[in-house]
């Protein structure tokens, strides 16, 4: 029956005009729900996701879908809660499934007239996209099966992506080879048989939710942005909005206009399907390519497991690319470029001078006017978005310019996101760390536990550090009740810390973090009892300004913090002399005092007297001394870091009298700045070398561009 039936089918010709109006019909569907979903879209980046998510929920296309999946991958991400990231690794399954049914039925329709894509690469695009986020949420859950099958979702969305990006670059008569990140065939990368190496990590997911002021004029949004200069484009490609920003590809003499490129392709930059199409895959290949090179050494297996190398210039470029249309994918790269700019270079110590700084520095250091400019354009765009506060005040910080900073995250109103607001509040609380504000640190820290759920034991700690500080000002401010009442906060802070960990893993272990503050607590307690004191009494070092080498703050204080810290780290700081006796001769404690004062006093430019610090107090000691479940093991990798980090100061700095050859002077102290680094990049595993292995790598990375720079390479 089925077989006479086909025969029959078979027998009937179709009519060409009636394919041609399904085609055309069906086609105009896709661009009104395009055009739908992007709109409601735009509320996400205006601290809506119940509006958007409501709006986005009425619609039945991919690109619905798709919205509704970035507002709960953001809630996800921002928030860390648990529940929240099943949630939305069930919808990303969801979504992914819909675009390879969609994917399918594009296929069977043919090319879209006067596109330079394949067939359903509208879809291509949104699967990459939705499998880019299951890899990030897999990544954050506490699960190491859902972390490996994370790397192969990175791989597939690499590989789409770059077949996006080829399909450019082919119509464009560009070199294939030499635009193309996949690597060809080699007995250097991956093998044919990964895919089936892999094959058992794949499968579904295991079933289980305005106040715009501005303190500086260079912020104010009601000015209309003008004149963003950014690198070139991935490809040569420009476009209308482009042009009025100035962002118009490598500006070559032989560079491609807009007619150019639509005379040789078709392309048509005015089609909002290719523009969905070109920004998408500039924000999701330029996102990749970026966080590729900022994997620390630590992990750099994931790098053999993915398969392919970032190319920090390209993905940067690429992410510019895409900040100058005004939809979601504009408004993630440019929340891409600002965290990169703002939040990991700022806490990075060896980057571009600025007396060195050319548009090839930019994808190593921050290009600090583009910046503030991209920034007005988001506050623009999206007036209601307190997310965009946060990147103001990260851009004070970077200034050193803490009390500006405070300023902004304390004014306003408050987000519509839980999870925004989680974060205002945890970058208020480091920048009051920063400041040394010891009541806005601590009350900022316990703010942290209403909103958020990433590590309250972390929370905790951090307000017990801030107590801590206040009993010790009380004490020798003579201030006996105000005294008590802070030691006894203090360790209650304290002791409830521990007992709170464990509650978040990073790739199925403990927050590296936590394990750190179980360390000192442990220390802490240990020392208490052999003495009979208490637990307050017992902490040595100021837990608050090793805190603040933790997230490198000295990178963000000014003279007047900088100054302070020096008799916050004395000796006689501490409340017991009978403890401070003890732990002077504890060669791990006294070199964990010695790289918290070396690093202020590099930052205050006194180079000697950090490196005297370090070569004085850690680094002729055995590593054995380093060892042990209570020991500091990070004081001595972070030392040999710090030696870099001085000698890329003084190279940046003026040469000392008596150095006529400046070139030469400046070489010799790059080099030495690398060969301290690749030391650390070998070092044996510590608590803290994620943190400090993100900051050898960025510096790694300025030590190749400058030395590219210069001819040295």
């Amino acid at each position: 029956m089925s077989r006479f039936g086909g025969w029959l089918r078979s027998s009937v010709k179709s009519d060409p005009e009636e394919e041609n109006a399904a085609a055309a019909a069906a086609d105009k569907k896709q661009r009104e729900d395009l055009a739908d979903a992007m709109k409601h879209a735009q509320l996400i980046m205006n601290d809506d996701l119940d509006g958007a998510y409501a709006a986005l929920k009425q619609g039945d296309s991919v690109f619905h879908s798709l919205g509704s999946t970035v507002t709960f991958f953001l809630r996800s991400v921002l928030g860390m809660e648990k529940q929240v990231m099943t949630d939305t690794l069930d919808m990303l399954y969801d979504c992914e499934t819909k675009c390879g049914n969609e994917i399918r039925t594009a296929q069977k329709r043919g090319r879209r007239e006067g596109s330079i894509y394949e067939p359903g690469a509208e879809f291509e695009l949104v699967r990459s996209q939705t499998l880019l986020m299951s890899a990030v949420v897999g990544v954050l859950q506490e699960s190491l099966m859902e972390a490996m099958k994370s790397f192969l979702k990175l791989r597939k969305a690499y590989v789409a992506l770059d077949g996006i990006i080829a399909a450019e670059n082919k119509a464009l008569g560009l070199d294939q080879q030499a635009t193309s990140a996949v690597p060809p065939p080699g007995p250097d990368h991956m093998p044919g048989q990964f895919d089936d190496d892999m094959a058992e990590f794949e499968g579904p997911p295991a079933k289980k939710e305005s106040d715009d002021s501005s303190s500086d004029e260079f912020l104010d949004a009601k000015e209309a942005p003008s004149g963003l200069q950014t690198p070139a484009a991935s490809t040569a490609l420009t476009t209308p909005e482009a042009s009025s920003l100035g962002i118009n590809g490598d500006s070559k003499p032989s560079e491609l206009s807009t007619k150019d490129i639509e005379a040789m392709s078709g392309l048509s930059l005015e089609d909002p399907m290719d523009v969905f199409v070109h920004s998408g895959a500039n924000m999701g290949f330029g996102t990749l390519m970026l966080l590729l090179t900022l994997i620390p050494p630590s992990l750099g297996r994931v790098l053999s497991v993915v398969g392919f190398q970032g190319d920090r210039v390209r993905g940067v470029r690429m992410l510019w690319e895409s900040t100058v249309y005004d939809n979601i994918f504009g408004a993630v790269s440019a929340m891409v470029l600002l965290g990169f700019y703002n939040g990991i270079l700022g806490t990075v110590d060896i980057l571009p001078h600025e007396r060195d700084f050319d548009e090839t520095a930019q994808a190593v250091g921050p290009p600090s006017e583009k910046c503030e400019k991209l920034l007005k354009i988001m506050r623009q765009r999206y007036p209601e978005s307190r997310l965009w506060r946060v990147e103001e005040a990260r851009l004070y910080t970077h200034k050193r310019q803490l009390d500006k900073a405070i300023d902004v995250l304390s004014s306003g109103p408050t987000s519509k996101m839980k999870q925004v607001t989680a974060l205002n509040d945890f970058e208020l609380s480091i920048d009051a760390l920063l400041a040394q504000d010891w009541n806005l640190m601590r009350d900022s820290f316990l703010r942290c536990l209403e909103n958020n759920e990433w590590s309250p034991a972390m929370y905790y700690f951090a307000a017990g550090c801030a107590s801590l500080e206040l009993y010790r000002d009380a004490h020798h401010g003579g201030d006996t009740h105000e005294a008590r009442r802070q030691k006894a906060k203090a360790e209650a802070f304290i002791r409830k810390a521990p007992s709170l960990t464990g509650a978040k893993k990073f790739m199925a272990r403990k927050l590296p973090f936590e394990a750190f503050l179980l360390m000192k607590i442990k220390r802490w307690e240990e020392r208490a009892a052999a003495l009979k004191v208490d637990l307050a009494d017992a902490v040595g070092t100021s837990p608050a300004m090793e805190l603040c080498y933790m997230w490198n703050g000295t990178r963000r204080m000014g003279e007047k913090e900088l100054e302070n810290c020096i008799p916050c780290l004395s000796w006689e700081r501490c409340t017991s002399d009978k403890v401070v006796e003890i732990i002077r001769t504890e060669q791990d404690e006294l070199a964990c005092w010695a790289l918290c004062m070396s690093t202020i006093k590099r930052s205050q430019g006194k180079f000697d007297e950090a490196r005297s610090l370090l070569d004085e107090n850690i680094i002729p000691h055995d590593p054995s001394v380093f060892k042990g479940p209570t020991k500091n093991d990070y004081v001595l990798p972070a030392a040999t870091y710090e030696l870099g980090a001085i000698a890329w100061e003084e190279c940046c700095a003026d040469p000392p009298a008596g150095e006529s050859d400046v070139a030469s002077y400046r070489r010799r102290k790059a080099e030495e700045c690398e060969a301290q680094l690749t030391k650390v990049m070998s070092w044996e595993a510590f608590s803290l070398d994620f943190r400090i292995g993100l900051r050898v790598q960025s510096g790694m990375e300025t030590l190749k561009w400058f030395k590219t720079k210069n001819g040295w390479a």
